[in-house]
């Protein structure tokens, strides 16, 4: 075996695990103990992102994130202009553990955020009692979350990464209220099950 064949196929690997590693964040993958998790981490905790002075939200502490993007990914849309959210018309739901009711089911997906902004999620009025919401495991699962999503160093990403999902206590189209810089804006999102409708993001009345 000649050496330059040896390297071709080293290459090769190493670029199927990197593919890899993009793909687990995008479908936010996490170990069976803890799904708000990330699958890993720096050895300080912090991606640099996460140790970055934050352009906006002064006071805020850094998401942890666990990728940094130049645009949000394939199989994406945008809601409003600071968060994306999976274009997909059914997100996986299966037992969560939680003993909250409301939280019964998790659906695990990943939610990107424009790099250096503060954003705000919540389930819509009248879903609080049967949805919860959460990423970047800071907390338990609650129907209102804030993502600060810090500019990394360097600058060179646009856009952040970060683990978590949806509770549900039962399979539903959900409809979130999304809100960035004074803009709010709504999606509906079928977890476990689809929408009847495609979901459009557009301005929320409440």
């Amino acid at each position: 075996m000649n050496s330059n064949s040896a390297e071709r196929r080293t290459g090769r690997a190493a670029a199927g695990l990197g593919g890899l590693c993009l793909a687990v964040v995008l479908s936010a993958c996490t170990p069976a103990g803890d799904p708000r998790q990330p699958t890993s981490a720096p050895a300080d905790g912090a991606t640099p992102a996460d140790r970055a002075a934050p352009a906006s939200g002064a006071g805020l502490p850094c998401t942890p994130s666990v990728d940094a993007l130049p645009a949000p990914p394939a199989g994406y849309r945008l809601v409003g202009e600071d968060v994306a959210v999976p274009d997909t018309p059914v997100l996986t739901a299966g037992d969560s553990g939680e003993a909250d009711p409301a939280a019964r089911l998790f659906a695990k997906w990943g939610l990107v955020v424009r790099a250096g902004t503060v954003v705000d999620l919540r389930v819509a009025p009248g879903w609080q009692d049967r949805a919860r919401l959460g990423w970047g495991g800071t907390g338990a699962p609650a129907t209102t979350v804030t993502v600060h999503a810090c500019t990394p160093e360097g600058g060179q990403a646009h856009w952040l990464a970060f683990v978590g999902g949806a509770w549900v206590a039962q399979v539903a189209c959900v409809p979130l209220i999304v809100t960035s810089d004074g803009r709010t804006d709504r999606v509906n999102l079928g977890i476990g099950t689809p929408c009847d409708t495609t979901a459009t993001p557009h301005p929320a009345t409440s």
